[in-house]
């Protein structure tokens, strides 16, 4: 769907859908009070930001990145020293919110300035030591970031005449998916932007980029600050969802694998596809997971002690056969890739 002027790309037809029935989601509350699907629903949004950011570095510019969490990380303890009351900031969610993402946005700058000459495997183990220096420097600037402690509390979202807390699942559901939508707008207008075709030009043929007066290495730096800003965004919103940056040790290389699978199973480069894998891989273990375990319990099936009728004991056995049986039967993801072009 396009404007008349073609100047801007709205939601493609699989992009409507989708956010159309995350929106469902708390309709079916009502009619099920037992499912609340909305409370976790939230996290899904979060990691769905996330991957949007890495889908730019990975699935448009053809860069392997395996430290997509630290800058998750950044931008949530940017957000907590920005907003929390023991700091003398306290600029409030919103301001916290983008000006994380301008902290992500500088740090994929400073890291991708002297690295991004660097190419596959060698640009990945970049990117993972720099997770892995990330998670320590936290944890020892005690001083600032409190720790293995954590920042808190953080402010919910404001928004006028409207007030956010720990009951109100729904106000913060419809918020988030409010700002998801706004994210994929941006992502998709980016995706058809001439910016957005250099990126593509890179990831399929840098010397050919190069003779068409594109330079890669500019090409490559905005992608990786475009996608740690995004990530940065996400993290912000992770820590006012749980009023606290949680322990550096949150932020691990399972978040950055998680977030790459999210794209793979998806479909690389897609971002309806991007959205589809956040509902595949972290709804399967934020929501349907625990409501298998419940249902279980409620039948006096499961057990928490019992290894084999406890869902939660072999999720990740789940994860790998689901990821198996995809790179066998499906490997370019649910939602193939399209050529960013205009019909």
């Amino acid at each position: 769907m396009k404007l008349a002027s073609a100047r801007f790309a709205l939601f493609s037809l699989g992009q409507l859908l989708v956010l159309g029935g995350l929106a469902l989601l708390p309709v079916v509350d009502l009619v099920f009070p037992s499912l609340q699907f909305a409370a976790p629903s939230r996290t899904v949004i979060v990691f769905a930001i996330m991957a949007l950011g890495l889908n730019i570095v990975v699935g448009w510019t053809g860069l392997l990145n395996l430290g997509i969490a630290a800058f998750t990380a950044l931008g949530a303890y940017a957000f907590g020293i920005l907003t929390c009351e023991i700091y003398p900031f306290q600029v409030g969610f919103w301001w916290g919110v983008l000006l994380a993402g301008a902290f992500g946005a500088f740090a994929g700058w400073l890291l991708g300035a002297p690295t991004l000459r660097l190419r596959g495997d060698y640009l990945a183990i970049v990117t993972l030591g720099f997770g892995e220096i990330v998670q320590d420097a936290l944890k020892n600037l005690e001083a600032v970031t409190k720790g293995t402690q954590g920042i808190n509390p953080l402010p919910a979202p404001t928004l006028p005449g409207l007030q956010f807390s720990s009951e109100t699942h729904v106000r913060w559901f419809y918020l988030y998916l409010a700002i998801l939508a706004v994210v994929v707008f941006l992502c998709r207008n980016l995706e058809f932007s001439r910016l957005g075709r250099q990126w593509f030009a890179v990831r399929e043929d840098e010397l050919a980029a190069r003779c068409m007066a594109i330079e890669p290495d500019k090409a490559k730096l905005k992608a990786f600050a475009a996608g740690a800003a995004l990530a940065a965004v996400s993290g912000a919103l992770g820590a006012s969802l749980l009023s606290s940056t949680g322990e550096p040790g949150n932020y691990d290389f399972q978040v950055s694998i998680l977030a790459l699978c999210i794209v793979i199973v998806g479909g690389i480069g897609s971002i309806t596809g991007v959205l589809i894998g956040s509902i595949v891989m972290v709804g399967l273990n934020v929501i349907l997971l625990p409501l298998l375990t419940q249902t279980l319990q409620r039948n006096g099936i499961g057990s928490t002690g019992n290894v084999l009728t406890s869902p939660d004991n072999y999720k990740y056995l789940l994860f790998g056969l689901a990821l198996v049986l995809m790179m066998r039967y499906r490997p370019d993801g649910i939602i193939q890739t399209r050529k960013a072009t205009r019909k």
